[in-house]
């Protein structure tokens, strides 16, 4: 009776039967509070936010049961602005994961759709990047680089090395299963254009390794997008690693980005980590120095991170952040998330806020 009061509740988006060997789940995660931003154009000003320690989710997943080891997989995921209630990023539904496969106990996993690719796979979600612990969404890369002018993007250098979860449309994605602590992975997106196969298709790897405590893995990515009637590329590379040692989990960071339409490039490294204070008290901080290159004007910025956080229970918790850049002279701060930079080369962000997850 629960398997099949399960399928009626999800059959507006699917269909559905009910084997014992199945299942279907509904989970998500929510955040939003009150930011202050000391500058943008030369103003501060106080706003609600949402979506900004963890991205406001709905996600559909399952799996099938289809014996000897091997199971078929699927994932639906929706981000939306709290705020307004609107799809995001581009206003459709799923725009964030859509994919279904194969997941096997001997060969890995093959899956097909909109996917992430091995910057979010190998480096965030291998907990190599301190953003996972602090502000999230602020505390991924921008700064003083619009002139790195990437493709379809809102600041030309938002999330610029993709950690915060950019799909590959069209893709086909393999991930290997751990032989003695390695992993390994590889997708392809197809771009789909008539006579030319290789045009708006993207490309990433990425090898991971895990040991105790210890976890390290490296990834690159390569999107082609036209621009212009002009066809380039957009690359990203990066390696990080992780180590927890009793309450405390540090990480370290480094990840790099080449617009090849331009020759613009921006590298940065990351040191961070969390302390588990008490099972409901975590703080947790991050610094990072990111370069760019004289075609982004020989720019450079510092950014400084801290957040404390409540467990009010294990789904839900309240906190307290700080974030602060600083970059050159003559340059224009701008931390992530923040669609106007500000007027100065300095920017500060603090915010309370509440996440729970489902």
């Amino acid at each position: 009776m629960k398997a099949k009061a399960l399928c009626a509740a999800a059959a507006l988006l699917f269909a559905c039967h009910a084997y014992a060997q199945s299942n279907v789940t509904l989970s998500g995660m929510l955040d939003a509070g009150v930011s202050y931003v000391s500058n943008e154009a030369g103003s501060h000003v106080l706003k609600f936010d949402d979506g900004i320690a963890v991205p406001n989710l709905l996600m559909f997943s399952g799996q099938e049961d289809l014996g000897g080891g091997t199971h078929a997989v699927f994932k639906l995921t929706n981000q939306f602005e709290m705020g307004t209630g609107s799809f995001m990023p581009g206003g459709s539904l799923f725009s964030r994961e859509a994919f279904v496969g194969l997941d096997d106990n001997r060969f890995g996993k093959l899956t097909f759709g909109n996917q992430y690719d091995f910057m979010t796979d190998s480096l965030f979600f291998g907990l190599n990047d301190a953003a996972i612990y602090t502000q999230g969404i602020y505390d991924f890369r921008n700064g003083p680089f619009a002139k790195l002018a990437l493709p379809n993007n809102p600041t030309g250098a938002f999330d610029w090395d993709r950690m915060a979860g950019v799909a590959v449309n069209n893709s086909v994605k393999y991930q290997s299963v751990s032989y003695g602590g390695f992993s390994a992975g590889a997708m392809y997106g197809f771009g789909g254009v008539a006579g030319s196969f290789g045009s708006n298709s993207g490309a990433s790897a990425g090898i991971n390794y895990t040991h105790g405590a210890f976890g390290a893995a490296a990834a690159y990515t390569e999107v082609k997008t036209a621009v212009s009637g002009v066809q380039d590329s957009v690359r990203n590379w990066g390696v990080g690693a992780h180590y927890r040692i009793g309450s405390v989990t540090a990480t370290a960071l480094y990840t790099a980005v080449r617009n090849e339409l331009n020759g613009a490039q921006v590298w940065q490294t990351e040191f961070g980590g969390l302390w588990q204070i008490a099972p409901e008290w975590s703080l947790s901080g991050a610094y990072m120095y990111m370069k760019g290159n004289d075609v982004v004007d020989n720019n450079h910025a510092h950014q400084l991170t801290a957040m404390l956080n409540y467990q009010l229970s294990k789904r839900t918790g309240v906190y307290v952040a700080g974030l602060y850049q600083r970059a050159n002279q003559g340059a224009n701060a701008q931390i992530n998330d923040v669609m106007v930079a500000s007027g100065s080369a300095s920017q500060f962000i603090g915010r309370i806020g509440v996440q729970t997850r489902f």
